[in-house]
């Protein structure tokens, strides 16, 4: 994997955490296309490391952890721009996504699943096969 350098952002603005027991909505969008690509979640710590670091870091509910992304996969996020809502609430970062897909199921983005008169449309096929990444 290249080392990059990420220019780190200044820590002055930070979300309400308070307002929703320790985590908030996270958007990850395409900064060039403006692609969502992901919904995550981020709590305090995770919130300073993507400041201080450039990276995307989120906090995984389903671990009970942080997660820098891309950290198995090789997927990562390079922060470009960052934003609050209106209410302080919800984080919306604009990344530079590295490698080939943002979601583990091996998509370019994570809202793959159309919904179109009730049903489901799936819009987008797999880049990458998770279960050689995930060994799930």
């Amino acid at each position: 994997m290249v080392s990059q350098t990420v220019e780190p952002f200044p820590m002055t603005a930070t979300p309400d955490f308070n307002k929703t027991n320790g985590l908030v909505p996270a958007i990850a969008q395409d900064a060039a296309t403006g692609e969502v690509l992901m919904l995550a979640w981020m709590n305090l710590e995770a919130w300073e490391m993507t400041l201080r670091d450039g990276f995307a870091v989120y906090w995984s509910r389903s671990r009970n952890r942080l997660w820098k992304k891309g950290e198995r996969s090789g997927n990562t996020q390079i922060v470009r721009e960052i934003f609050l809502d209106c209410d302080s609430d919800t984080v919306l970062l604009k990344v530079d996504q590295k490698g080939k897909a943002a979601c583990h199921t091996g998509r370019r983005s994570c809202f793959f699943q159309k919904v179109e008169n009730g049903s489901i449309r799936i819009i987008s096929e797999p880049l990458f096969d998770p279960d050689k990444i995930y060994g799930q």
